[in-house]
């Protein structure tokens, strides 16, 4: 009898040890959600946050005189430019909507409640290509053709950017930084629709694993947003041109989530409808 159960042993212990895994990263990552949730509900972290934002816009392109000029993010064909800021409202878009979809679903059973809170990524997905083309016609209008000579530059009667870069030649003009307008954008966005998961959390409604893990992949997703915000104004475009898209992302943000949303005639609010008024759960449990 010994002999038959002696083999089992080990599956035995190393089911129990996954057991245990299981069980730690489960509450590493209840934790977790539950300190980002916390400080992204706070509405005073929220406004240090923006600030964060403008500070790093407006002072982080006084660091390009000690960084190394031949560094990866210095081209602008580099990975993570490539891969992810060119892209970055995709990856905002599937992030945040596998956030808002459940998060709002699973606190109303209301579908069509649901499609209205996911209408605001559409509106931002039209600020985005509506910014992307005025970037493109200030810098039509603002600019002309040449081409470098050794006597300095030869002038081009060619009317825009694309014919004259399609001869062959280059285009000089006023170019608003979409790199800087895309991610402070969506920080802003990311930040303003996560942070109604704390009131989710407190009023108790359902938040398993699989949530909160969407919920932090999104928080990892806005931290690797600041850290290419931060890369793009030290190393990339003019100072103006940063600054000038970080403001109109700024100004988009404000016009929707300030203004609008706060209209009945619009997808509304993060979080309209989804709670009841009242104390919390969370609060009564404190008492």
């Amino acid at each position: 009898m010994a002999e038959g159960t002696a083999p089992t042993k080990p599956f035995s212990l190393l089911a129990t040890g996954a057991g245990w895994a299981r069980a730690l990263g489960q509450a590493l990552v209840v934790f977790w959600s539950n300190q980002y949730a916390w400080l992204l509900g706070v509405p005073g972290l929220r406004r240090a946050y923006h600030l964060w934002l403008a500070s790093v816009v407006i002072f982080g392109p006084l660091l390009q005189f000690y960084v190394n000029p031949r560094a990866i993010f210095a081209n602008h064909h580099n990975f993570f430019n490539i891969k992810f800021v060119r892209s970055a409202w995709g990856w905002t878009c599937i992030f945040l909507g596998g956030f808002i979809l459940p998060v709002v679903y699973l606190a109303t059973h209301q579908i069509l409640l649901t499609f209205r809170h996911l209408a605001r990524l559409a509106v931002g997905a039209g600020l985005w290509l509506g910014a992307t083309e005025a970037f493109l016609l200030i810098e039509n209008l603002t600019g002309y053709c040449f081409d470098p000579v050794p006597e300095g530059i030869l002038v081009n009667s060619l009317p825009d950017k694309w014919t004259c870069l399609h001869k062959g030649h280059k285009w000089h003009g006023y170019d608003v930084s979409d790199h800087t307008f895309l991610l402070t954008f969506c920080c802003l966005l990311m930040v303003e629709e996560m942070a109604i998961f704390r009131r989710y959390l407190a009023q108790g409604h359902p938040a398993g694993v699989p949530l909160r893990l969407i919920f932090l992949l999104n928080i990892l997703l806005l931290l690797l947003w600041n850290f290419l915000l931060a890369c793009t104004v030290v190393y990339l475009y003019d100072y103006s041109h940063k600054v000038v898209g970080a403001a109109i992302a700024t100004l988009c943000w404000f016009l929707t989530y300030r203004c609008w949303y706060r209209c009945l005639c619009s997808p509304g609010r993060p979080g309209a409808g989804l709670f009841l008024r009242g104390i919390p759960k969370e609060a009564t449990r404190q008492n």
